[in-house]
């Protein structure tokens, strides 16, 4: 029997989140949210930085023990703060009103516009497969936002299910193509690995660095569960299997992928590819391997759109309850789905894809997607001085060392991301000069 979830706050008034999510929903949210379009499209740059089989090869497996080291951490907090909301739940708590407020509108806006861009993806290659919808990706685009957001307006159920499903189908879809070019292709030629020069000493460092900002990238979405803390069963045990299971099925996806890709081809023929698997596939079934690759990249990212939905109404959810913004976003119907924080996302997400310009949002927002993690990392040293007697279900292994080493991490990946894109860096500055004033009107309206 599905059970409700009482809120942070003594002024429930509108409907409750159930708590009616199980491990396998926290798997699905974090592979399904995890895999997209970059592992088909990061190979390439990852070659290009690192055109040696070897070192191609370890850094997907470098990105993946961060992974873990990241998780290790965020647990402790998805733990002890069981509620719904991500990044947003943490930064309020710890950090207070303001910085929350920061952190979920940016969060909500860059996952409404992260779907916008991989829903037009879907379109294009679904135009490729179906030549009568060709030319209209941004309708079909809308399309598809607007059904994921009927069927979980049924009912968190329904999303979940879909959910799992749809990561199901993506994972079985890797797990044959890897298949394939292990069983029928034969081993590369790898003598044409030098015909690519390779940086060596102090250049190879950066190019390593390099290729380790893009394993960040493409495996982010890791922590997807956190964003549904308070409808997760059993959080205190579901949630770090959820964290530790979600993170090693990406791992193992990506580490996979990667060696089936330097299996079939040359990692020369890997430098600079946009669709290196695809081009892997095309050895194996020639003439068919992009169209089989444009199926499972529309798998993919479906599943990750779903994943979308349902974060960014569970961050405007949290918000509105907490009357940090618009006040009925936080009503929940009786099948656990907040519909007005749906129905605002969905509306976002439409008009990134009508008007665009979710490109550029995401370029400013890639800014404070680096600063999520930060303030949630700095948040576990704030809480342990504040709260040291709060029960921690899990505590972060290896306490404070282990937290300084992955915050240090991010701190260089920030700093790395202000150096490459000053400009789009300025932007989110500015962004973030203009979310107070928009924070205290806001707040002005609810309270």
């Amino acid at each position: 029997m599905a059970t409700a979830v009482e809120a942070p706050t003594s002024q429930r008034r509108r409907g409750r989140l159930l708590r009616i999510l199980g491990f396998g929903f926290g798997l699905a949210i974090i592979v399904g949210n995890t895999i997209g379009v970059g592992i088909l499209r990061t190979p390439g740059d990852v070659a290009t930085q690192l055109p040696n089989r070897n070192l191609f090869l370890w850094v997907w497996i470098a990105g993946g023990l961060f992974t873990f080291l990241a998780a290790m951490n965020i647990t402790e907090l998805g733990t002890m703060l069981p509620y719904s909301g991500g990044h947003y739940t943490f930064a309020r708590h710890a950090l207070g009103e303001y910085p929350g407020f920061v952190i979920g509108w940016t969060d909500w806006l860059s996952t409404c516009g992260s779907e916008s861009a991989v829903a037009v993806v879907v379109g294009e290659y679904l135009g490729l497969l179906f030549p009568s919808v060709a030319g209209k990706p941004r309708v079909v685009a809308a399309v598809i936002v607007i059904a994921l957001a009927a069927l979980q307006w049924r009912g968190v159920r329904w999303g979940s299910r879909f959910q799992q499903f749809s990561t199901l189908l993506k994972g079985l879809g890797f797990f044959a193509v890897v298949a394939a070019c292990f069983l029928m292709a034969p081993s590369s030629p790898h003598v044409s690995e030098q015909a690519v020069p390779m940086p060596q000493g102090w250049s190879l460092f950066v190019a390593f660095l390099l290729a380790m900002q893009s394993m960040i990238y493409t495996y982010d979405g890791w922590a997807g569960v956190i964003y549904f803390s308070e409808e997760v069963e059993n959080p205190s045990r579901n949630i770090p299997r959820s964290m530790f299971g979600g993170a090693l099925a990406v791992a193992a996806i990506y580490v996979s992928v990667a060696w089936a890709i330097v299996h079939v081809l040359p990692i020369s023929a890997v430098v600079g590819q946009n669709m290196a698997l695809g081009a892997a596939a095309d050895r194996i079934w020639p003439g068919e391997g992009t169209r089989l690759i444009a199926v499972l990249t529309i798998v993919s990212v479906i599943s990750f759109m779903n994943a979308c939905h349902l974060m960014s109404s569970r961050v405007l959810y949290a918000m509105s309850r907490d009357r940090l913004i618009i006040k009925h976003a936080d009503f929940v119907n009786n099948g656990g789905t907040p519909t007005v924080a749906l129905a605002l996302s969905t509306a976002a997400a439409l008009m990134f894809i009508l008007y665009g310009g979710f490109n550029k949002i995401i370029a400013v927002l890639a800014f404070f997607f680096v600063i999520n993690y930060v303030t949630d990392l700095v948040s576990i040293f704030v809480l342990r001085h504040r709260e040291p007697n709060r029960k921690r279900p899990y505590r972060v292994p290896g306490y404070p060392w282990t937290t300084v080493l992955t915050l240090g991490i991010y701190v260089a990946f920030l700093g790395s991301i202000i150096a490459a894109d000053t400009r789009n860096s300025v932007y989110a500055l500015l962004l973030l000069a203009a979310s107070y004033p928009a924070f205290r009107a806001l707040k002005k309206m609810v309270g």
